[in-house]
């Protein structure tokens, strides 16, 4: 009986247990090696002013798809190390022009490079796929620029074209420089959009925060060019130019007379149907769980995986962490395909 339950499916999350409890075991020495290295090269190019700045905008892009980032925004952001930038800021304590350096230059990229960048997928996707990228581009654009949430448009091109998101890493890096350069400043609460510039011009600290908005038209035209000729030159499958993506993205349309809330999760019924094929199947599929832009699913057999199905359901990416992880990246209706994927297990 024991070697029928450890030889079957049934034995999966058991080993997954113990693998998972291995692991913490290592991570427990490991991560305080790992946190303390980006925490002492974030103190190492604190005092390297203006280029220290450009530096950690680099990472701090660079560092996203890992999560790491965090660890490094700890060292500028907070009162880790006694800089505590966002602190400060929104306290109206520090030097003008110093205080919100490792903020400002993110207003330029937010707001206006990013959008820049959905712009040149836009103008560079197929003629078929045009208003589906549009919708999806246009809607992730009018985030970044309110708000400062980039994820749904980074991830859009991060794992389809990862030479683009290190171009807007170093454009970041050089974002940031340049306005710690000229001591441009403005600071954020939540992240570095068009609510929190407003709210941020009233701060008496903010230096001249109107010449991030000039740097931002700038630094927009800069994402349009470079994002477009690089993807017309190498040919990168970015949305709208890969004939398996967005197929399926275009929003589903009501018939007439049909109620929209149904065609909606006729859409994602579909969606998750769609990758649960490319999965290898329900029989293949041990677990499914999601986070805010990823569905993360574990299966049993990683070579019945068929990439382009998946991708064929409208998914911006794949990502493998280990032989049987599978990490999708949907976007932010991941929750809706999770749980019609449950459903339908």
């Amino acid at each position: 009986d024991y070697l029928a339950f450890f030889s079957g499916r049934r034995a999966v999350p058991i080993i997954a247990v113990f693998v998972m409890i291995l692991l913490s075991g290592i991570l427990y020495f490991v991560w305080p090696l790992l946190y303390n290295g980006l925490f002492s090269f974030g103190e190492w190019i604190s005092g390297m002013g203006a280029l220290g700045a450009g530096i950690y905008g680099f990472f701090n892009r660079l560092l996203i798809p890992t999560g790491l980032h965090h660890a490094l925004n700890s060292v500028f952001w907070f009162d880790t190390v006694g800089i505590n930038d966002i602190g400060n800021f929104w306290d109206n304590a520090g030097e003008q022009g110093i205080t919100g350096r490792y903020q400002a230059g993110f207003f330029p990229i937010m707001m206006f490079g990013l959008p820049g960048a959905a712009l040149a997928m836009y103008h560079t996707a197929k003629t078929e796929y045009k208003k589906a990228a549009g919708s999806i581009l246009l809607a992730a654009s009018l985030t970044a620029f309110l708000t400062g949430v980039t994820e749904p448009l980074e991830f859009s091109f991060m794992f389809l074209a990862p030479l683009l998101y290190l171009v807007h890493a170093l454009l970041t890096g050089l974002s940031l420089f340049i306005a710690a350069l000229f001591e441009w400043t403005a600071g954020f609460g939540f992240s570095a959009g068009l609510i929190d510039f407003v709210l941020s011009t009233q701060v008496p600290i903010a230096n001249q925060p109107y010449m991030l908005l000039v740097q931002g038209l700038v630094f927009f035209a800069l994402y349009y060019f470079i994002f477009r000729v690089i993807i017309k030159a190498m040919d990168l499958k970015t949305p709208g130019r890969d004939d398996a993506v967005l197929s399926a993205e275009a929003p589903a349309r009501a018939e007439e007379g049909e109620d929209l809330k149904s065609a909606h999760d006729d859409r994602y019924s579909r969606k998750a149907d769609q990758i649960l094929i490319g999965l290898g199947g329900k029989d293949n599929i041990d677990t499914v769980d999601y986070c805010t832009t990823r569905l993360r699913v574990n299966v049993h057999d990683d070579s019945l995986i068929d990439e382009d199905q998946i991708k064929s359901s409208g998914a911006h990416g794949i990502a493998k962490p280990g032989k049987n992880n599978v990490q999708v990246v949907v976007g932010t209706e991941v929750e809706h395909v999770a749980e019609e994927m449950k459903r339908l297990l």
